[in-house]
């Protein structure tokens, strides 16, 4: 249930790309956490092997704990949600996060820096399937992509523009790297105070017996988590926290041309998402995953090219975060409004807890294992991430016999939100 009584679908298309006010004020939410997110993701292996004087593999062991602790989590977040609403549960995740990220900003030895990372993994665990929830729930079957395309929107505009404050700020030392974190954990709380104002308890309906058993019995579910896992993995786990290292000590370049990196890639999903969420209507999802993948190869290629040619080097890395951002848009448009179909409506953050879990078990690979090879020979973990980038596209395509009939295309929405204009950018 929404702030004045329950969703007005009718109000929501006035308010203009079929979705409501409050759902337009929840992404602006977004926006701000991940401004604060973006300003560290790609300095947070950085900062602890440069400023606080960890080796290379402990940092990477640290950011890993991050996403290994939100792989346990999310699962629990899943009966959280179902009993409780994904509101109350993401205000919860929100607070692990600022106290989290402002125990890292003065972590002085591995120790503490493994127990604020333990409390940000958690926090990240029961957020990513709590805001999903939240989202699936405030917009309507047909403009669920449309609503994932805006919050992507949000969340890219919001990394990249902290990215690039981000490399302006580590500049000034190991100062610049405390100030980012303790800004990162403010946008949080502000996230929080923003859930809080505009949402109140959802509607949840009565639970069913049964739980994940139900949810592990949906082969086609399962076929798409285990997919998402490689994808998530190459996508967004190896340009996240390996290119960046990979850039700085391999090819050479500056903090603030690594942050400039982070930019381009979060303004080819701010340009993109849109128009492929619009292109993806009347459209095989499974078409558009195996898409995503092929890009991601790609991506990787590049990479690996990178340290090959000096002179080509930053032109290589740019063209490959832009390709990965549209493979980023391509995959992200399918994979959250797919779940909201399969999912019955009380196990649906069951569902999305369980997706959450193969997105933070695809993210721990890559600082996990990547680092501890990425000093010893960088195009064998590029080249390892393109085959399993490959693989993804093949089992993408193997999926669609598995899905209902109505879940293949991605739908048109209906009515007044066919015709809504489109989201600003």
């Amino acid at each position: 249930m929404l702030r004045g009584g329950i969703y007005n679908h009718n109000m929501a298309h006035r308010l203009g790309f079929g979705l409501s006010r409050e759902l337009w004020l929840v992404v602006f939410g977004i926006f701000l956490n991940y401004l604060g997110y973006g300003a560290v993701l790609p300095f947070e292996i950085i900062y602890l092997h440069d400023g606080r004087g960890f080796s290379l593999g402990v940092a990477g062991l640290v950011i890993g704990l991050i996403t290994g602790v939100a792989v346990v989590i999310s699962p629990l977040a899943g009966p959280l949600i179902d009993r409780f609403g994904a509101r109350a549960t993401a205000t919860g995740a929100g607070v692990a996060l600022a106290a989290g990220y402002a125990g890292l900003a003065f972590a002085h030895s591995p120790a503490q820096a493994f127990l604020a990372a333990a409390l940000a993994g958690a926090g990240n665990g029961a957020l990513n399937p709590s805001q999903s929830t939240l989202l699936a729930t405030l917009a309507s079957s047909d403009v669920r992509h449309r609503a994932t395309a805006l919050s992507r929107v949000a969340s890219n505009a919001g990394i990249g523009l902290g990215g690039a404050l981000g490399g302006l700020v580590v500049g000034y030392g190991l100062t610049g790297f405390v100030v980012l974190f303790l800004a990162n954990a403010l946008t949080y709380l502000v996230y929080v105070f923003v859930l809080v104002a505009v949402v109140r308890d959802d509607v949840r309906p009565e639970p069913i017996r049964g739980g994940y058993r139900l949810v592990a019995r949906d082969r086609a579910f399962m076929h798409l988590a285990f997919t998402n896992v490689a994808m998530i993995a190459v996508g967004w786990g190896v340009f996240t926290w390996l290119i960046p290292p990979y850039a700085k000590d391999e090819i050479g370049l500056s903090e603030r041309l690594i942050g400039l990196l982070l930019l381009a890639n979060a303004a080819t999903v701010v340009v993109a998402q849109v128009p492929i969420a619009r292109l993806a209507e009347g459209r095989r999802r499974v078409v558009l995953m195996a898409l995503a993948a092929l890009i991601f190869v790609g991506a990787c290629l590049l990479a690996v090219a990178a340290g090959v040619s000096a002179g080509l080097a930053y032109a290589a890395l740019v063209a490959a975060v832009i390709a990965v951002g549209v493979g980023e848009c391509l995959h992200t448009t399918v994979l959250m409004p797919l779940v909201a179909d399969l999912a019955p409506a009380n196990l649906r953050g069951r569902y999305m807890a369980s997706i959450g879990l193969s997105w933070w078990v695809g993210l721990a690979l890559a600082p996990t294992l990547g680092t501890q090879v990425l000093s010893l020979s960088p195009a064998a973990v590029f080249l390892a991430a393109a085959a399993v980038a490959m693989a993804a596209a093949a089992s993408a395509l193997a999926l669609e016999g598995r899905l209902p009939e109505a879940s293949r295309m991605t739908p048109r929405p209906r009515g007044a939100a066919a015709t809504a204009p489109a989201a600003p950018r």
